[in-house]
């Protein structure tokens, strides 16, 4: 776990396609991101998925960073939210969607690995006034 609070977790991805990525989703149950939310509950999620990011930002120092909210009714409905920075030097072809796309490839970190990642963000999110 990276972060969580009453109504918010933040946990590493399981098939990461890029260092340090990192799922945001409310505990209640939510399928649409712009239907399911009245404006306050959107901001506070927001604002975490922000603080989140940029504990990405200060941990990988990525060249660019992505959020993006996926999900289908035919597969993972519930709310959700991505978090990935993009590597310094990844070229062109290889970024934006290329770069998330399991398709494409995922990185395989061992238990320690993830352990250290999320222990640096948590830090880093405990820095920032987030926790």
């Amino acid at each position: 776990m990276v972060y969580e609070d009453e109504a918010h977790v933040a946990f590493l991805d399981r098939w990461p396609t890029v260092p340090g990525k990192v799922l945001v989703a409310p505990k209640a149950h939510i399928e649409h991101v712009v239907r399911d939310l009245d404006e306050a509950a959107f901001g506070r999620l927001m604002g975490v998925v922000h603080r989140v990011a940029l504990a990405v930002e200060a941990v990988f120092t990525p060249e660019r960073t992505y959020l993006l909210s996926l999900g289908s009714q035919q597969g993972n409905a519930h709310l959700h939210w991505h978090i990935a920075g993009l590597p310094p030097g990844v070229p062109y072809e290889r970024q934006q969607f290329h770069a998330l796309m399991t398709e494409n490839g995922v990185l395989s970190p061992t238990p320690e690995e993830y352990a250290d990642t999320a222990a640096r963000l948590r830090e880093a999110i405990a820095g920032g006034g987030i926790a």
